[in-house]
């Protein structure tokens, strides 16, 4: 009986033991790259720091030339929930702001020497907010995948587009 007791207090006092809260020890920055928007002439380079398995905050930047789009500059910071198995990764939702330059109308003309110019009219700078869904894979290596697409509405300038999307087809690494 006194080796019952004694078993019974060793075991006890070990799962008792055991109970310490774990160090998580997972990569927490991605750096990448849209690859959708190299094919149109764009560059969009983001940046995502893992606060939690499930949670992260990240910014992007994007520009491209200003005579190839209304939007010429964006700053997007964005806020992450995930709802994958591995760490911040598989489908997720978030939500964005985003400060936002560019050209709301341009008119068109034939100069001197018979090529199609433009006049820009209406710059704007604008501020939106919105939301987005996506999803992301993970390689063992590190390696990131991801494809995303969200909407948002700017909030101050008459001269902005009202609806702004962000999406896009992404490649990057988790360190």
């Amino acid at each position: 009986m006194k080796k019952l007791l004694l078993l019974c207090t060793i075991v006890l006092s070990l799962t008792s033991y055991s109970q310490e809260n774990e160090v998580s020890t997972f990569k927490k920055n991605e750096i990448k790259g849209n690859a959708l928007f190299l094919v149109l002439g764009a560059v969009e380079v983001t940046y995502e720091r893992i606060l939690t398995e499930d949670s992260a905050l990240g910014a992007s930047v994007f520009f491209i030339n200003e005579n190839d789009s209304d939007i010429s500059f964006s700053f997007t910071p964005f806020y992450r929930a995930y709802f994958g198995k591995k760490t911040a990764s598989g489908f997720f939702v978030e939500g964005f702001s985003m400060i936002n330059t560019g050209i709301n109308s341009r008119t068109y003309y034939y100069d001197n020497t018979g090529n199609l110019s433009s006049i820009n009219k209406n710059r704007f700078t604008d501020f939106a907010l919105g939301f987005g869904v996506g999803s992301k894979w993970i390689h063992k290596k590190g390696f990131v995948f991801e494809i995303n697409a969200g909407i948002g509405r700017n909030l101050f300038s008459d001269n902005s587009p009202k609806i702004v999307g962000r999406g896009g087809i992404t490649l990057g690494y988790r360190f």
